[in-house]
């Protein structure tokens, strides 16, 4: 049986000593998120995710949701667990407070996602894309739309899909068909299926509130004629059913307690969310949050892996060390004495701790954009997210399954077992791989769409701080092992930058040839910064920190792993990038 703790103390370093998360009590709104407030919500969190969350996680899994006359049923104690799950105000907690929210800070959000995604990803999903929903309606809506639907999605009552793919489409919403048409009264009537529609119908809550991409009867083809629109199971005046109903449920690899859903609309009832044909630019409010949410479940995956791979590693006998008895009271000493598996899980702390890091980095800026009183600092760090979202959506999801399969490969044959658990997660993390637009998309969204924006300022909302960064450290002594390596890694990221830029400009293919492989060398690059911030803190801290003196030891010795073991990538990520396009496109289809 696999366990899980949410672990609070690499958090709160994370939180209160590297990106300084305290400070943003001080912006207007944000008065009651003090390190002490945060805290004890995080205590809290800990206690729902392991208590409530976790131990349905395996059975969850198991059983499944289970689809009958157009009716989803989820999994056994789901249900009980939603309702205490919204009874402790989980659901409003960075909603305003006009709707009945807590106006706490996006970034506590992201915190959450982590653990709640750790302790049962399958259950996480259904509050999840409710807050995506929750934040489309507030930006976009009309204010009786907003008084109407909110507060109820605020208290979790209500819950909230986003509805885009269809049969014949899904990255390509261009070529979407469901279709709009207007009524007198000013509503519209949806016609269309949607598919892969996460939490489509489900037995947790009162209503499910659909927000649903789709065509006007004169609108333009492609992207510039989706507009979008909110179309709710029931009627919000009396709760009579709205002409929208579940076909079937998908039978998955992986997340099986979330439903996922082929809905079909029949002139079901909807209104207008935003302008006419600008669907798209609405609905990115909601996939922008979506994807750094999508990331954070890779990261909880892969810290409740990298956790059951240790435990398994202490206690598993296996062998004895290459360099001799360990524990001579044993009959063979345990796993984590031999080189190879310590690398493994080495591996796996060093980028699932930098991958916090640099997630939560994310997640502070998204509260600066919203809150900050200078327009200039919330533009920089729009762009900021921006350019991050594409890197923590596929970077993290990609790491949580090379994580999560290493815990496999550590347990040996008892990882793909179901009874131990860890194969769970493997199934789990490979699914977040693809949804919220599959990593390919995001490796094609950072060079074709942020990179070249506005001659590259997006990029500069990195490349600044870092350069500045290093310039400020390089007489420091404390981090004199690590700047070189870290300087070398971002000497060729910059190269990279200009490759690409320069080719792609002249060849789109160039571009994407190089899209993945760029945007990995960045990722590494990146959790390398957050690293060097990480082990900046860690040495100051160590000679005076007393009972914490192994936790700040433990930071630097894992900074240290990850700039002799896993930043050397960079080199040869670097090399595929400048090799070009030539040797993908220079194939003859037959050939493959």
């Amino acid at each position: 049986m696999p366990t899980y703790k949410a672990p609070l103390e690499d958090i709160r370093f994370v939180l209160n000593e590297v990106i300084d998360a305290p400070a943003l009590a001080a912006l207007a709104g944000y008065e009651e998120a003090t390190a002490e407030n945060v805290d004890t919500i995080l205590e809290a969190a800990a206690q729902i995710g392991e208590e409530v969350m976790f131990p349905l996680n395996q059975s969850g899994d198991a059983e499944g949701c289970t689809f009958a006359n157009g009716e989803v049923k989820t999994p056994s104690g789901f249900k009980d667990a939603y309702n205490t799950f919204r009874e402790g105000g989980w659901s409003g907690l960075s909603c305003k407070t006009e709707y009945g929210g807590q106006g706490l800070p996006i970034l506590l959000n992201c915190v959450l996602d982590e653990i709640f995604s750790s302790a049962n990803m399958s259950f996480g999903m259904y509050p999840g894309l409710s807050h995506g929903a929750y934040n489309a309606i507030e930006k976009h809506a009309t204010d009786e739309l907003k008084n109407l639907y909110l507060p109820k999605l605020a208290d979790g009552i209500w819950t909230g899909t986003m509805c885009l793919t269809e049969p014949q489409c899904g990255t390509d919403l261009g070529l979407i068909r469901t279709k709009a048409d207007t009524q007198t009264d000013g509503s519209y009537k949806i016609t269309g299926t949607k598919i892969f529609i996460s939490a489509g119908e489900h037995d947790l809550s009162e209503n499910i509130i659909h927000l649903v991409l789709a065509r006007l009867p004169d609108a333009p083809v492609g992207v510039k004629g989706i507009s979008l629109f909110l179309v709710p199971k029931f009627m919000p005046t009396d709760m009579s059913r709205n002409a929208v109903a579940c076909g079937s449920i998908e039978h998955k690899m992986g997340i099986k307690g979330s439903a996922t859903c082929v809905m079909n609309f029949d002139n079901a009832v909807g209104w207008l969310v935003g302008k006419p044909n600008k669907g798209m630019s609405a609905m990115f409010t909601m996939m922008n949050e979506a994807r750094l949410a999508v990331g954070l479940q890779g990261l909880g995956l892969a810290e409740v892996a990298y956790q059951n791979a240790v435990i398994y590693a202490k206690e598993r006998l296996q062998m004895r060390s290459l360099t001799g008895v360990k524990f001579p009271d044993k009959p063979a000493d345990p796993l984590i004495v031999h080189p190879d598996v310590r690398r493994n899980l080495l591996v796996m702390k060093s980028l699932t701790e930098g991958c916090r890091a640099l997630a939560f980095w994310v997640g502070r800026e998204l509260d600066v954009e919203l809150k900050h009183p200078d327009e200039k600092k919330r533009a920089e760090a729009a762009d900021f997210v921006a350019l991050m979202i594409p890197i923590i959506k596929s970077f993290t999801t990609d790491m949580a399954f090379d994580v999560t399969n290493i815990a496999v490969q550590i347990y040996g044959g008892h990882g793909y077992i179901r009874e131990h658990g860890v194969e769970q997660y493997v199934r789990d993390a490979r699914i977040t791989q693809i949804y919220e637009g599959a990593n390919g998309i995001q490796g094609l969204d950072l060079v074709g769409r942020k990179m070249p924006e506005d001659f590259g300022r997006l990029m500069r909302t990195f490349f600044h701080p870092v350069a500045d960064f290093i310039a400020a450290e390089k007489e420091n002594a404390a981090l004199a092992e690590f700047l070189p390596m870290f300087m070398s890694a971002f000497g060729k990221l910059q190269v990279s930058t200009l490759t690409v830029a320069t080719r792609g400009f002249g060849n789109a293919d160039e571009a994407g040839a190089a899209s993945t492989d760029y945007l990995k060398l960045f990722a590494y690059v990146a959790v390398g910064f957050m690293w060097l911030k990480m082990a900046k803190v860690a040495a100051v801290k160590l000679p005076l920190a007393g009972d914490r003196a192994a936790f700040y030891d433990a930071k630097l010795r894992t900074a240290r792993f990850y700039f002799a073991r896993v930043m050397p990538q960079v080199n040869a990520l670097n090399l595929a990038i400048l090799s070009g396009a030539k040797p993908i496109m220079d194939f003859p289809a037959e050939s493959f």
